[in-house]
């Protein structure tokens, strides 16, 4: 899960015996990290509390809290006919240039005094290498 460019057949590897875990807590509020949680931003090192495993088990649908809080998006056709809870996760999925992005960015910008925390991960084709 780090530099694979090098890697070939036959090269020795050695097992950690760990699990992969990736740092968790509120200082990873606001920072830009990659997908192992380091940090790429340029702020320097991470305050974080802790590890926790990147394949931990979901918590049941009984165990977890029920979504039954509206988050506003600012768009009154998504409000309406397409409402957002909050802690719900939603999927924007459209063609080119049809202003995913810009729903996403406004419906996160609308939260700024709420105290809800949003976050954005954007697909790119042409930014994924097909092996």
């Amino acid at each position: 899960m780090g530099p694979y460019a090098d890697l070939a057949e036959g090269m020795k590897v050695k097992c950690t015996g760990r699990i992969l875990e990736v740092p968790v807590g509120r200082g990873l509020l606001g920072r830009v990290v990659n997908t192992l949680g380091a940090p790429i931003d340029g702020k320097g090192p991470l305050d974080h509390d802790g590890f926790s495993a990147v394949e931990a088990i979901a918590p049941g649908v009984i165990e977890r809290q029920s979504v039954d809080q509206p988050v506003q998006t600012g768009y009154k056709a998504v409000d309406s006919m397409i409402p957002i809870g909050r802690g719900q996760r939603e999927l924007i999925i459209g063609d080119r240039q049809t202003g995913k992005t810009a729903l996403a960015i406004d419906a996160i910008i609308n939260q700024r005094d709420s105290g809800i925390k949003c976050y954005l991960c954007r697909y790119r084709p042409e930014s994924v290498h097909h092996f």
